[in-house]
């Protein structure tokens, strides 16, 4: 269940990354809180796809939003 959490979380994370990307550049800043979240959405799922035995399908992921949702939820 842990990488099904991690996965999510990454997932949100990376996603929610963009609009901080397109905020920084809009205002000629660096993107580096966009950045960090990118390294760590990244390294979340890095390490779901990895400590998931078999990994993770494109097919899998709602699936796995499911169960996290179920479990926490």
């Amino acid at each position: 269940m842990d990488t099904d959490l991690f996965l999510v979380l990454g997932t949100a994370i990376c996603v929610l990354a963009v609009p901080a990307f397109v905020s920084a550049f809009s205002d000629s800043r660096p993107p580096r809180g966009a950045a960090i979240m990118v390294m760590i959405g990244g390294g979340l799922l890095v390490a779901a796809v990895t400590k998931h035995p078999g990994g993770y399908a494109i097919n899998d992921i709602p699936d796995a939003v499911m169960r996290v949702i179920g479990h926490y939820f």
